[in-house]
């Protein structure tokens, strides 16, 4: 896998976290992982194709991603993660692999993305379609944001 695929990502979290009033932003731990991704929480997952193909798979504790969801409506007190919160983290999760095909057209990499796909719950099972995942931890305000990204 290409290193090359993950700064779009990076350049993306960096130029809208802010916009949503996150402060710090600082890239954490990158490692790559199995084909098969366990993890509890909220998933986001999109797909994208064009140049290059694959997919990314956004990962959130659901307390971060109430915290998240709360920053992008303007404060408001996120109790339970209802379907406001909901549709505040997928448009994020739009947002940002949007924003990323952006900086993928800056360097000749055309891609188109698919709508997202939210999922909720403890020991999830994600089988992403690479042997291989290149993983980057996104920190904003020191809040986790698990980026997952698997390319054909």
């Amino acid at each position: 896998m290409d290193a090359k695929y993950v700064s779009p990502f990076i350049q993306s979290f960096n130029t809208v976290m802010p916009q949503l009033g996150f402060n710090e932003v600082k890239i954490g731990n990158l490692c790559a992982k199995s084909k098969e991704i366990i993890c509890s929480g909220v998933v986001i997952v999109l797909g994208f194709v064009g140049s290059i193909k694959g997919n990314v798979v956004f990962r959130l504790d659901l307390d971060d991603a109430k915290t998240i969801a709360s920053a992008m409506m303007m404060g408001m007190d996120i109790e339970e993660f209802d379907d406001i919160a909901k549709s505040a983290l997928s448009e994020l999760a739009n947002m940002l692999t949007a924003n990323a095909a952006t900086f993928f057209s800056e360097i000749g990499v055309i891609i188109e993305i698919s709508t997202p796909t939210m999922l909720e719950g403890v020991n999830m099972s994600v089988k992403m379609n690479s042997q291989e995942i290149l993983s980057v931890e996104l920190l904003a305000d020191g809040i986790p944001f698990e980026v997952n990204l698997s390319f054909e």
